[in-house]
């Protein structure tokens, strides 16, 4: 059985996030329907279901991760939510930004919030929608560069068109809130 608040939050997600019609994906790939996460992650109590959830499943999961982090633009609003639960459960984990280019100035880095997190730490990533974990690897790559293990990986919504299985490829296993079906089912 599912808790309330994951009912809660699955609701949010189909009243601000779920769309049917015809969409063209990041992926390239066409679909019909499209979950814009962003609605959900910047409402207030959308922002705070997904990050009291996400920091449970990664405390659940096996292993462990001392700082959350995830691609520029879907994952901003995650990572600050899933920090700011985990210093109100009283085990602050910091929160970091992956960027899409370097910085073009000062250290050139690729990620934000760094100096918060020890060199070679286990961190988790986090994504709001998986389809063919494009960003999701290229998010793992940037972060290994820059010297940290990834431990985890965590999503918001797995579309179920493939994405979990090129992660699990790559060794990653990804762990997510809902799926296509919770999403979709009436």
């Amino acid at each position: 059985m599912k808790s309330q608040e994951w009912e809660r939050l699955r609701e949010i997600i189909r009243e601000l996030s779920y769309r049917e019609g015809t969409f063209t994906l990041t992926s390239g790939r066409k679909s019909d329907f499209y979950i814009d996460c962003k609605q959900t992650t910047l409402s207030a109590e959308g922002a705070y279901l997904c990050g009291k959830l996400m920091y449970q499943a990664l405390v659940d999961a096996p292993g462990v991760f001392k700082a959350i982090g995830g691609m520029t633009l879907g994952a901003d609003p995650l990572v600050t939510a899933a920090s700011v639960v985990s210093f109100l459960e009283g085990n602050p984990v910091p929160a970091f930004i992956i960027r899409k280019e370097p910085k073009g100035h000062g250290t050139g880095s690729w990620i934000e919030g760094k100096s918060n997190i020890e060199q070679g730490s286990p961190v988790a990533l986090v994504e709001d929608v998986v389809t063919t974990a494009g960003t999701l690897i290229k998010a793992i790559d940037r972060t290994e560069q820059e010297g940290f293990r990834v431990s985890h990986v965590i999503t918001l919504v797995d579309r179920q068109e493939g994405g979990r299985e090129r992660l699990r490829d790559a060794g990653y296993d990804l762990l997510s809130l809902f799926t296509r079906e919770d999403i979709k089912e009436e």
